[in-house]
């Protein structure tokens, strides 16, 4: 063996490169195991469970990259053919307090290129605020000038957005609906660019990118844009092409009314009803088109409080989704591919729990591991938090380089702050999720648009803001303890955690001080001067 295979046998040799990796690399894990007390072995178990855990989800980010990549030429772009004769779209335009927004929605509505007789348009108002006078009047500006549009009132905001749509649908007219929440913009040939696609008799759902007006606003809305870049780009593209179920996103999509009807229809049993339908739609064998290349514009939050009410929004709606939605996926004859991936994007959200968890075992697992040896943190921890942390910054650096070639490196200023926002939301996400779980309902909490488009336009109406309660305050604690692990781990000479140490210092302070601060800037200050003309003439 030593003649044939020479390099082999010195491998294997009792003093070869196997030897010395048996006894630096095993026997030193096992050793630090063996030297390791109860309470250690008790704290070191959860700590790498949740670690290989939020491993798991970080991985998954590159398999939707893969996927992205793999069926590029998937992508959907024209339609197979075009009607012949139009058919008849209902415009369903939900809302409730949006009085700086709602002339803005309706006057894109009245611009859309598509023949009034086959439109439908319908003002679905919750609102219990100066929105109503301000809607009515604009329907009635409207209508009077010829555009089939109606205004539809409700007291009792029964089931919120989900049940304003399902009270809609009992007199639309249309064989296809069409969705925009008050704070979009959809462009004059949105409905000729995606109406088409339903020449397919199987197509139950089109669903279209979102984009920013106001992108540029802040640092906190580049931030945003970015994230939302991610899950328009590669989730949902990664998704649609390699034919596993993916979500209408609540607005600026198009259905056809009987795949809603097949359904179920309309339920507001979980905070996501948009994902809810589109899952037991796909169930019934509807398939979904996601078109990359329509762009409908909308308002990101300004304000802290309100992406945050937005996204725990989100978080605890997905929870409550799976909870519902899940088994009977895994139930169904859908492949295992397509189970998976449901699994993946309906729970993605436990980790902020997860890091929760993390987040209090950290400094004393650190502690630990460095008495234990630093050669194990370096070959142990460290690939389990770049798994878990790495992921997120190079899946939204690809979403950025897919959408602009040219500028994408501009956003590496920004994802070390979108990494630390991301682990900042973990105080209001995780309260969301345990709600979820717990089986708490809680009413539809509306996102505040104040029509906020450039740096000159400014915040209008305090009345819309959230109350901020205690959790800045938490955040800002934590923040605090994790302050206390970086010095820990300079003073030890352990450097190389610093990096990742600092983002959770900088995401918990950050989210908790925009909170507390939030209007008290001169670009946020109160100003109750009209935004635009009354009622803009649609063409």
């Amino acid at each position: 063996m030593s003649l044939l295979f020479p390099s082999l046998a010195a491998f294997l040799a009792p003093h070869g490169p196997m030897q010395y990796f048996r006894q630096h690399f095993l026997d030193t894990t096992f050793k630090g195991l063996y030297q390791a007390n109860a309470f250690d072995i008790a704290l070191l178990i959860p700590y790498f469970v949740v670690l290989i855990l939020l491993a798991s989800y970080g991985l998954h980010r590159y398999v939707l990259v893969y996927l992205y990549y793999k069926h590029k030429d998937r992508r959907t772009t024209e339609p197979a053919s075009h009607f012949s004769d139009l058919p008849r779209v209902t415009v369903q335009l939900p809302i409730f307090n949006e009085q700086f927004v709602v002339e803005r929605l309706l006057d894109a509505i009245c611009r859309l290129d598509y023949p009034l007789d086959k439109l439908d348009i319908q003002v679905l108002d919750d609102s219990t605020d100066e929105t109503v006078a301000v809607a009515r009047g604009a329907v009635e500006y409207y209508a009077s000038r010829g555009f089939p549009i109606t205004y539809h009132h409700r007291t009792n905001r029964e089931g919120y957005k989900a049940g304003a749509l399902a009270e809609g649908l009992k007199t639309a007219k249309g064989e296809f609906v069409t969705i925009f929440d008050a704070d979009f913009v959809p462009p004059a040939d949105f409905l000729m660019r995606t109406i088409h696609h339903f020449t397919d008799p199987k197509i139950g759902m089109v669903q279209t990118r979102w984009t920013h007006i106001n992108r540029n606003y802040s640092f906190l809305t580049e931030v945003e844009a970015i994230l939302l870049d991610g899950h328009f780009v590669l989730e949902h593209s990664g998704r649609a092409r390699s034919g596993v179920f993916f979500n209408f996103n609540g607005t600026a999509g198009v259905w056809r009314r009987v795949a809603i009807e097949e359904a179920g229809g309309w339920e507001h049993d979980t905070l996501t009803e948009d994902t809810d339908l589109s899952y037991r739609a796909q169930l019934k064998g509807w398939k979904f088109v996601y078109l990359q290349d329509v762009e409908c514009p909308a308002e990101l939050p300004v304000e802290m409080t309100a992406f945050k009410t937005q996204q725990a929004r989100w978080a605890k709606g997905l929870i409550q989704t799976g909870k519902k939605i899940l088994p009977r996926v895994l139930k169904s004859k859908q492949p295992f591919r397509v189970k998976l991936e449901a699994w993946y994007h309906l729970t993605a959200n436990l980790s902020y729990p997860l890091m929760i968890v993390l987040s209090v075992l950290l400094l004393p697992a650190m502690v630990i591991r460095f008495y234990q040896g630093w050669f194990q943190m370096l070959y142990i921890d460290l690939p389990l938090f770049l798994a878990s942390t790495f992921s997120i910054s190079s899946f939204y650096l690809v979403s950025q380089r897919e959408l602009f070639p040219r500028k994408w490196p501009r956003a590496l200023l920004y994802i070390p702050f979108l990494m630390a926002l991301g682990i900042g939301l973990t105080i209001t996400n995780t309260r969301a999720v345990l709600e979820a779980l717990l089986g708490w309902q809680s009413p539809f909490a509306r996102t505040p648009k104040y029509r906020v488009e450039s740096k000159k336009d400014k915040v209008r109406a305090s009345t819309y803001r959230r109350r901020l309660g205690w959790v800045p305050w938490i955040e800002l604690l934590i923040g605090g303890y994790f302050a206390l692990t970086v010095y820990y781990a300079v003073d030890n000479e352990n450097y190389i955690t610093v990096p990742f140490l600092v983002l959770f210092v900088i995401g918990y302070w950050y989210t908790g001080l925009m909170s507390l601060l939030q209007g008290r800037f001169a670009g946020l200050s109160l100003s109750t001067d009209a935004h635009s003309k009354p009622f803009p003439v649609g063409v």
